[in-house]
């Protein structure tokens, strides 16, 4: 049975995203610690990161990098969080956002139910400043 993430990419499931290529989409979390929170994932399901091949996870912490300094452009965020967990789906993600502080690392703290339209302007703003990073080849409409 597909991940929900597969579901996402494939399009089964609505998705905010900021980022397409061959190897990796990013979208926007529907839990997200901080707005602009993004999930980059390979299209491969592949369930941990260790088990990925190197090239792959090198890749998706150059996408996630890429994303990260957007972010901190975007949100006028002094850093870019970045966190590869893995449990809450068995299909790897790495988890980037805009941070002030070490609070912003707590899991605990994920909005449940954040505000569509915040979520859209988020998205919106995110897909902006990677345009404005010369990225635009890999940011959808």
């Amino acid at each position: 049975m597909p991940s929900v993430f597969s579901r996402i990419i494939e399009g089964e499931i609505p998705g905010r995203f900021v980022w397409t290529d061959e190897q990796c989409v990013a979208f926007l979390t529907v839990a997200p610690l901080r707005l602009g929170h993004a999930l980059v994932v390979p299209r491969q399901e592949i369930a941990e990161w260790t088990d990925a091949a190197d090239d792959l996870l090198t890749h998706l912490v150059l996408v996630a990098k890429q994303i990260g300094a957007a972010q901190k452009t975007a949100f006028q965020a002094p850093r870019a969080g970045v966190i590869v967990a893995g449990f809450e789906v068995p299909h790897l993600h790495v988890h980037v956002f805009p941070s002030w502080g070490i609070d912003d690392f707590d899991f605990s703290r994920v909005d449940n139910d954040p505000d569509p339209g915040e979520m859209d302007r988020a998205m919106e703003k995110l897909r902006g400043a990677l345009r404005e990073a010369g990225l635009g080849e890999r940011v959808p409409d």
